[in-house]
């Protein structure tokens, strides 16, 4: 059984097909690579696996449950989690809270009954002190200790994209979706991005499906890679039968940025 697949995803707009007829498997612990020009699909695909769009067909499943259609907290409960293009975090909560959000699918205790059972031995703090313990590994694990108290408008962007990476993270997904993690990074960051992903794949068991404009970092760390344009695939493979391929170098030079 596959880890991850999509069957014939399709989805339009106004008539406009958008993504038609799009399908891929991914196989546990793999980094499968989704590449293409600007307005190709790519992120319209990722709307579709985390339910933010429900699909006007095909199907999304993991570990053999259909999950087409659900909602993106049914979807984040059953183990996907997302970074986006524009960074969505809580910019005047500081970076600790940030995380400590990822971990609500993972709260048992509601506000309300949580009131009555305080105490250091309730079950309430027992749930706080691992959910806190949980992400004061995330923290050290991006390298956050030094910014963990600060509020996420004060930091540079490329620390508030690994914020949110750090609370995908605290969801504590079997798939993990990254769409351009890289944007607005630099050379350096890019590099530590590159030994972070690949620690995530083998130290947290994470699966992991990765939108990227940066070709070199793509080629450097898939296992497979699928090209699309125009919503429809154009070839899926390993690196090396990518890399050369007529209609990838097509679709890159013949599109513009849109």
């Amino acid at each position: 059984m596959d880890h991850f697949r999509v069957e014939n995803l399709s989805i339009s707009f106004g008539g406009l097909k958008a993504v038609h007829e799009v399908s891929f498997r991914v196989e546990e612990n793999f980094i499968f690579s989704i590449i293409g020009p600007n307005g190709s699909g790519k992120t319209t695909i990722f709307n579709l696996i985390s339910g933010i769009y429900r699909p006007d067909s095909g199907s999304v499943l993991l570990e053999g449950e259909n999950l087409t259609g659900q909602s993106p907290d049914r979807i984040a409960r059953r183990g996907i989690a997302r970074t986006f293009q524009n960074i969505e975090l809580f910019s005047n909560a500081s970076v600790l809270d940030n995380l400590l959000l990822g971990r609500h699918i993972h709260m048992k205790t509601g506000v309300f009954s949580g009131a009555f059972l305080w105490g250091r031995r309730s079950r309430a703090a027992r749930e706080e002190i691992r959910n806190r313990e949980f992400v004061e590994r995330i923290i050290d694990f991006l390298d956050l200790q030094s910014v963990r108290d600060l509020p996420v408008a004060s930091l540079p962007y490329g620390k508030r994209k690994l914020v949110e990476l750090g609370r995908a993270l605290a969801l504590e997904p079997k798939l993990l979706l990254l769409d351009e993690p890289s944007a607005g990074m630099n050379t350096e960051e890019k590099e530590d991005l590159n030994l972070w992903i690949r620690d995530i794949r083998e130290d947290y068991g994470v699966t992991i499906l990765l939108i990227e404009h940066d070709m070199n970092m793509i080629m450097g760390i898939s296992d497979r890679i699928m090209a699309i344009n125009h919503g429809q695939t154009i070839i899926e493979g390993s690196p090396q039968e990518i890399q050369n391929h007529p209609e990838v170098i097509r679709a890159y030079l013949g599109e513009t940025d849109a």
